[in-house]
């Protein structure tokens, strides 16, 4: 156990670039203190202790935030970066070195008995708000997107985002841990290529040479009552993901 405390306690030097000395890490990170009470109560849950673990899980979520139940399997490493509303729960199992941010949930969908929580692999990524939902695999090296709903297996190396979550695969790109900025936007994506769709089609049908005056399919209206061609109209800000 020391060996793994040792561990947690690194790995916030590595993941926090706001870390500044050890004083700092020790009184002042609550996702370090939740999760070496955990280790405490975890220990206790595993000799069948009653009652005591469940009360220093509670002890710890006032303390911390972060409800963590004493049943969880969580591996070295782990870093919960500013913690509050992080919920694990009972049946669930995180690898090591696994990075959670605010507002995440490792929870189930059901009242169902036995394994109900998602298992994740090593070096695994969930960022703020993300909820990961039932008895389901995530793979190593796995990044869920901020705000993402993932109630699906997710294989190793892959990227998932939007809700219901989507696997986006980073081909010959790995995704550093704190660089949510940089995720695919899969919805601008679709939204992009059904525009085009409109365009071709468009574009098909005036050359058809038809007699009625073509209908403006993708035309808008703007303030001055102007109507313009989608081919014409600024996007760029909507596709860039504002509007989504």
């Amino acid at each position: 156990m020391l060996k793994t405390l040792i561990a947690d306690f690194r790995i916030v030097f590595e993941r926090d670039p706001a870390a500044r000395n050890w004083v700092e890490v020790l009184t002042c990170y609550p996702g370090l203190h939740a999760i070496t009470l955990h280790r405490f109560s975890h220990w206790l849950w595993n000799l069948g202790l009653p009652l005591v673990p469940r009360l220093i899980s509670h002890l710890a979520r006032f303390l911390t935030g972060i409800e963590i139940h004493p049943g969880a399997t969580i591996g070295q490493g782990l870093f919960i970066d500013h913690g509050m509303g992080v919920v694990i729960g009972e049946t669930a199992i995180i690898g090591d070195y696994a990075l959670i941010y605010q507002g995440v949930t490792l929870g189930g969908t059901g009242k169902e008995i036995g394994k109900r929580h998602p298992t994740l692999g090593d070096n695994v990524v969930v960022g703020a708000g993300a909820k990961v939902l039932g008895n389901i695999q995530l793979g190593h090296n796995v990044r869920i997107g901020a705000g993402s709903v993932v109630l699906r297996e997710v294989p190793s190396d892959c990227t998932v985002v939007g809700v219901p979550g989507r696997i986006v695969y980073r081909a010959g790109e790995r995704a550093e841990p704190l660089e949510h900025g940089r995720l695919p936007d899969s919805e601008a994506q679709v939204i992009r290529a059904l525009l085009d769709r409109i365009e071709a089609l468009e574009k098909e049908v005036q050359a058809l040479g038809t007699r009625a005056q073509p209908v403006l399919v993708g035309a808008v209206t703007t303030k001055d009552g102007i109507h313009c061609h989608i081919e014409n109209r600024v996007i760029e800000e909507f596709l860039g993901g504002s509007g989504i």
